[in-house]
């Protein structure tokens, strides 16, 4: 990783860790569920810190951020990872979500329009049918002993304040999934960002459903009479869902093309 500073900021009733890599224009990378900066970001945020001030976050539950009393949701994380912006005074940023990640800076997104700059949703789906069929249910029903040994296991065992925590994240994940408030197509028409769509073509979210996303976001036209839209589909070939974000230097160089079109 980059050289980096890290600290822990006074959020909604966390002690929240964040990291801050480079300088520049500010983006903020949210990782996916049972995941920390390291297993989501680790190959990536370097490319990503060479030409930004990339802020890293670990949101309730997850990596060295302890659980605390209360549910875990989209939107109650987006809330967290505003208010931590606001802590750090950083008015607006591009915003980028991994998995679980990608519904969480949507909500941001949506409920905060004056923070996103511009918005990068990868493995994004607004509805429990964006994924393959039967996936959703597996998230329902996974427990403890199935992600024993998993590089997700050891990584919270490393960071976690509270290592015997782990079998009450996987209940608040599979409680979440279960109680999933879904956005409405409306709800994504109304994103005021522009945005960019990644999956890899192997991913947990069908492409069908990515194309649909990228529709209501303005995309699917010919852009040599219309114009480029401001939003755009990135399918990368030969990737599954996990492998997705260790393609850095291949998505990083989209990514930095998505962010400096004007």
């Amino acid at each position: 990783m980059t050289n980096h500073k890290s600290d822990y900021a006074p959020v909604n009733g966390l002690r929240m860790y964040y990291e801050i890599h480079g300088a520049g224009d500010p983006l903020v990378l949210i990782h996916g569920s049972f995941s920390a900066i390291g297993t989501s970001f680790g190959k990536l945020l370097p490319h990503l810190a060479k030409n930004r001030q990339v802020i890293a976050v670990e949101f309730q539950g997850h990596g060295r951020t302890a659980d605390i009393d209360r549910p875990l949701s989209p939107q109650l994380i987006a809330g967290d990872v505003a208010a931590l912006l606001d802590h750090l005074g950083i008015r607006q940023a591009d915003v980028l979500g991994y998995s679980l990640g990608s519904t969480i800076a949507f909500q941001i997104a949506l409920t905060r329009p004056d923070l996103v700059r511009k918005l990068i949703l990868a493995s994004f789906s607004f509805t429990a049918e964006g994924l393959h069929p039967g996936l959703s249910d597996g998230f329902e029903t996974l427990r403890p002993e199935h992600l024993i040994g998993s590089p997700f296991h050891d990584e919270y065992l490393q960071l976690a304040p509270r290592p015997e925590d782990f079998p009450a994240l996987v209940d608040k994940v599979s409680d979440l999934m279960r109680t999933l408030r879904n956005p409405t197509a409306d709800d994504v028409r109304s994103i005021q960002a522009p945005t960019m769509l990644v999956i890899g073509d192997s991913d947990i979210i069908r492409p069908e459903h990515a194309v649909e996303t990228f529709r209501l976001r303005g995309g699917g036209v010919a852009g040599d009479q219309v114009g480029l839209p401001p939003a755009r589909l990135a399918v990368l070939p030969g990737t599954t869902h996990v492998t997705l974000v260790h393609r850095a230097e291949w998505l990083a160089s989209m990514i930095d093309d998505f962010l400096a079109a004007s």
